[in-house]
């Protein structure tokens, strides 16, 4: 059965993790993620889930110090199109091997000249951006022209229709001169697109991808069997000793994230939260201690386990659990080509998303609120600053629960291992 799955999965992860596209896309996000995280401690600060903390502060800085926190929030998550337009852009023009901020730039431009300059209220409409569209409604259109507007340059580029200076000019003029006719061509595809659009039913492009491509997309992404299948996948891709995050993020973190996006403008808007699943829902509820939510399996191995070579392996790996790092664990214990461990490192994660989906469409637990809350926030702590003291207790108990499902397991292999340590000794 291992070998079948090896001869399946193996190839698939080789040509997800080589996909030029999706390392582009997976890049782009990344780069965006440290100002989104900093944007989020401003906001979970001016929202900290503890009674009486806003009149606190309001007592000492006035009614309207929320004001002041929501600013770098709203020059992060509110312009979460741009940063990906831009992140993008500039991660596929290095796959590309062209120069990557040009490659950024051009698709920052492509990118506002299909933007409908128009504000619609209810009586006029006025000249402006959209703001709907800098934000989460305009992620997809950001991936797709950063994408094509890179391949356009690069396609030029590569025929060599490129103005060559003479020798002595400085490098940086070079370049510019260089960029000129890619970036125009790339600029010249992307203003008769905008025409093409301008007379259809849609008006433009934006309105257009919203709702054929991205409306669809996060109706079946924010749904429980795709969170499942997702994660099947990505410890699948862990057991072979493939970075299944990697893999399967690049498909499906876009969309997480996008509906992430969504909670928090609904979150500051005081509106209902629309999304359970979301990133900080795969984030923080579905793993504990890294893939295969191995902080139960180094509790369970503190607790019950005697053999040396599992117990050393604790001491060392315990402390980088708690903050989401399991490598020493999944390759020391080791996870990776062990049967024995296959399912529960596979079903333990299942079991915590199925869980804690039920509760929170139950009400039980609130919604994530988008907030973007680290991954290495440790576990009880990182519920808490999500979703409030159910959202902890919610954590605790799905980690007691992924304990005793570890428990038979580890016992066996802990077993094993003393077996062997006795036959070393004796010989």
């Amino acid at each position: 059965m291992i070998d079948v799955l090896e001869r399946v999965l193996m190839p698939l992860a080789q040509k997800i993790g080589n996909n030029k596209y999706l390392l582009a896309i997976r890049d782009g996000f990344l780069i965006s993620m440290p100002l989104l995280i900093v944007g989020s401690f401003f906001l979970l600060f001016a929202n900290f889930p503890i009674p009486g903390w806003a009149d606190f502060w309001a007592g000492i800085f006035g009614e309207n110090w929320v004001d002041f926190f929501s600013k770098p929030t709203d020059a992060t998550f509110s312009i979460l199109a741009v940063l990906t337009v831009l992140g993008i852009g500039y991660s596929f023009a290095r796959q590309m091997e062209v120069n990557p901020i040009f490659g950024a730039v051009i698709s920052l431009v492509n990118w506002f000249l299909l933007m409908p300059y128009e504000v619609a209220g209810d009586e006029v409409t006025l000249a402006g951006i959209p703001l709907q569209w800098v934000g989460s409604q305009g992620v997809f259109l950001s991936i797709i022209v950063a994408i094509i507007s890179v391949h356009i340059y690069t396609w030029v580029e590569n025929k060599g229709w490129v103005i060559h200076m003479p020798e002595g000019v400085p490098p940086q003029v070079e370049r510019s001169f260089s960029a000129l006719i890619p970036s125009g061509v790339s600029l010249l595809v992307f203003f008769f697109i905008n025409i093409l659009f301008g007379i259809t039913s849609y008006g433009n492009a934006f309105s257009f991808v919203y709702e054929i491509l991205q409306i669809p997309l996060l109706a079946l992404g924010n749904t429980l069997p795709a969170m499942v299948v997702a994660y099947l996948f990505l410890h699948f891709f862990w057991f072979f000793g493939i970075n299944g995050g990697s893999v399967v993020g690049a498909v499906f973190n876009p969309i997480l994230q996008t509906l992430s996006a969504e909670n928090l403008s609904a979150y500051r808007a005081g509106e209902e939260l629309p999304n359970i699943i979301n990133q900080q829902f795969q984030d923080l509820f579905a793993t504990f201690g890294g893939a295969g939510s191995t902080l139960s399996l180094l509790i369970a191995m503190f607790l019950f386990c005697k053999s040396k070579r599992i117990t050393e392996l604790g001491k060392l790996s315990i402390l980088p659990g708690f903050f989401g790092i399991n490598e020493p664990i999944v390759f020391g214990l080791p996870i990776v080509l062990n049967p024995m461990m296959l399912i529960p490192f596979v079903f333990v994660p299942t079991i915590n998303i199925i869980i804690s989906y039920a509760a929170m469409a139950a009400g039980l637990v609130p919604y994530t609120s988008g907030v973007a809350v680290p991954w290495t926030m440790p576990v009880v702590i990182s519920g808490f600053l999500s979703t409030g003291w159910r959202g902890a207790l919610l954590q605790a108990l799905l980690l007691i629960l992924g304990v005793g499902l570890y428990y038979p397991f580890i016992r066996v292999l802990d077993r094993q291992y003393l077996e062997d340590e006795k036959q070393a000794a004796k010989a």
